[in-house]
């Protein structure tokens, strides 16, 4: 069975990357990666690290695009893309514009959609915005469920979606930093905590910025 696996920003490449390991590991499936290019040289360093090589890449980027500009050049490229390959499936990642077009694509031609990190919720479609009604919409339209936790797993449940259908796999950027960080891993950054226990944090979301991250710092 082909599975296309689509992305366009770098936190995307950073979780679906070791997908993409994994499915090239496995017999009887192939596996076709197109990236739209949401974002270009941060996407591109994240493919470097993992040496995945894209079959598509649909270069939407373009100076001050709008989410309308994304989701136009997103569905008509991506049409063109799942026309000529016919995949079994299309797994697409979390919440992003990138995401939300290429589902709804899927969706208009009848193509199986799986949902890797789906469930998550805040119940206000305008926070996170537009990730929030991008992780919603796209879960109407899936067909697997790939949960990072079990409370992600109960809000798909408690939206009527089947429980046959739902996998908790845990969170891919935990697969992503094995990958990356090594017991000898070096960096010149990290060298003043040399010998001392690290913790890392992930707060790219604009929410985040200002008092939310000084919060996380104090707990």
């Amino acid at each position: 069975m082909k599975v296309v696996i689509v992305f366009g920003t770098r936190p995307e490449a950073i979780k679906m990357c070791p997908v993409i390991k994994a499915i090239k590991r496995c017999e009887g499936l192939e596996c076709c990666v197109c990236v739209t290019g949401q974002h270009k040289d941060m996407l591109q360093q994240v493919l470097d690290v993992f040496h995945v090589k894209a079959d598509y890449n649909l270069d939407i980027m373009r100076e001050k695009q709008t989410l309308y500009d994304i989701t136009y050049a997103v569905m008509e490229g991506i049409r063109n893309v799942i026309r000529k390959e016919r995949p079994g499936i299309v797994l697409v990642h979390g919440d992003t514009t990138t995401t939300f077009a290429a589902a709804l694509s899927c969706f208009y031609e009848k193509i199986p959609i799986g949902h890797v990190e789906a469930g998550l919720r805040t119940r206000n479609k305008y926070s996170p915005y537009p990730e929030e009604f991008n992780r919603q919409a796209v879960d109407i339209v899936s067909d697997l469920y790939f949960a990072p936790t079990n409370s992600a797993k109960d809000n798909l449940l408690k939206e009527g979606k089947k429980e046959e259908l739902v996998f908790v796999t845990g969170n891919t950027g935990i697969d992503a930093l094995h990958y990356t960080v090594r017991s000898d891993f070096y960096h010149p950054e990290t060298e003043w905590a040399k010998g001392s226990r690290l913790i890392a944090v992930t707060a790219h979301r604009r929410e985040n910025l200002g008092e939310p991250m000084r919060d996380m710092f104090r707990a």
